[in-house]
């Protein structure tokens, strides 16, 4: 899935260059947006079963930086799935030449004991059909 972002002033450093640390806060909304898509409600599984999504791990490449008003897409797709962790690839891109590319390690913890959890049934069977989407 591919979000469209624009650069705005709050984004960028005194150069009117996209601080580094935004970039991840570009690809959360892509992956929020795609797991939306996919009819996966964050809040309702955080409050009925009681789990929660936490960023286990980041490794990110900086090709070339984005600037002010620049138009942007962001990518996400899922590339791993396991029992209690998820793996995100996201790409950030401007006119087909890329910016930015990440994955992101998410563990699945349990909102109250704060210890790793599994992936409840639903949940793995909606990002499954996600990531089975983006394979095709």
């Amino acid at each position: 899935m591919k979000i469209p972002v624009r650069v705005y002033y709050q984004d960028t450093d005194a150069g009117g260059v996209v601080y580094h640390a935004q970039y991840f806060s570009f690809m959360e909304r892509a992956r929020s947006e795609m797991l939306n898509e996919a009819g996966i409600d964050l809040v309702g599984i955080a409050e009925k079963q009681r789990v929660l999504f936490m960023v286990h791990e980041i490794s990110a490449l900086f090709h070339q930086p984005a600037r002010l008003n620049d138009m942007l897409s962001v990518s996400a797709e899922v590339v791993k799935m396991r029992q209690a962790s998820l793996v995100f690839r996201h790409r950030v891109e401007r006119g087909g030449t890329l910016l930015v590319e990440a994955e992101v390690s998410l563990a699945l913890v349990d909102r109250d004991r704060m210890k790793p959890a599994r992936m409840p049934g639903e949940l793995a069977t909606a990002l499954g059909a996600v990531h089975e989407k983006a394979l095709k």
